[in-house]
């Protein structure tokens, strides 16, 4: 990394300090995991600023406070299995396999998911599994084997009411899921915590702007993602 980006990533992590970010191991990750990395080419000279940036298929790469809410939210440990609905760029699965064990991740756009791929390859990152598949009905039987329940869900687009059952079902007893609710200019990010296998305590977090919660895979007939 050059002078230049490492100062302007010195200056987020003091940003994300300064916004409420107390987590020193989410802000870690935040400073380990190459942000610039994720961007396309013609977005990469405000890759460590607190902006969101488009990705491509009308979707984006969260703000970096979000990611740091959301990651901070979760109250993760070293041994959490952890579902994200919403891979995109890949970004937030990256910090994540930063703060838990394994991250098992769902994306819709196949154009998005195979690029997201790459770059986990490229970081080395090990303890991720990537599929296309349909978040909205969580995270699928594959060769006979379930890997819910998850001890933390994490979702990156917004439900217009609530969480979907299946992702509820999918969240273990005792653990917390991170979700923007709300239709497009009234979402907030809630922290919904698993107290029984039908009750939860739910807490409002922050305002958030995200693309909405949409069912089945896309067609990559026409996709086209950036690439970074």
């Amino acid at each position: 990394m050059n002078t230049q980006n490492a100062n302007k990533r010195i200056r987020l992590i003091m940003d994300l300090r300064r916004k409420g970010i107390t987590d020193t191991n989410v802000l870690s990750a935040i400073e380990r995991i190459p942000r610039d990395f994720f961007v396309p080419d013609q977005a990469k000279d405000q890759a460590w600023e607190d902006i969101a940036l488009p990705i491509g298929l009308g979707q984006t790469i969260s703000q970096p406070l979000v990611v740091a809410f959301m990651s901070q939210a979760l109250e993760l440990s070293d041994m959490d299995k952890v579902l994200e609905i919403g891979t995109g760029c890949g970004y937030q699965a990256a910090v994540l396999t930063r703060l838990c064990r394994r991250v098992y991740t769902i994306e819709r756009h196949k154009a998005l998911l195979a690029d997201a791929e790459k770059r986990f390859d490229a970081l080395k990152l090990r303890n991720i599994t990537a599929i296309a598949a349909d978040g909205m009905k969580g995270w699928p039987t594959i060769n006979g084997i379930d890997q819910a329940p998850f001890d933390k869900i994490i979702v990156t687009a917004a439900a217009r009411e609530e969480p979907p059952q299946a992702l509820k079902d999918q969240l273990k007893v005792g653990g917390i899921m991170i979700i923007p609710v709300g239709g497009s200019g009234n979402q907030n990010l809630v922290r919904y915590k698993k107290e029984s296998e039908d009750t939860f305590a739910v807490k409002s977090i922050l305002p958030v702007r995200f693309v909405p919660l949409l069912p089945d895979v896309t067609s990559d007939k026409n996709d086209m993602a950036y690439s970074a």
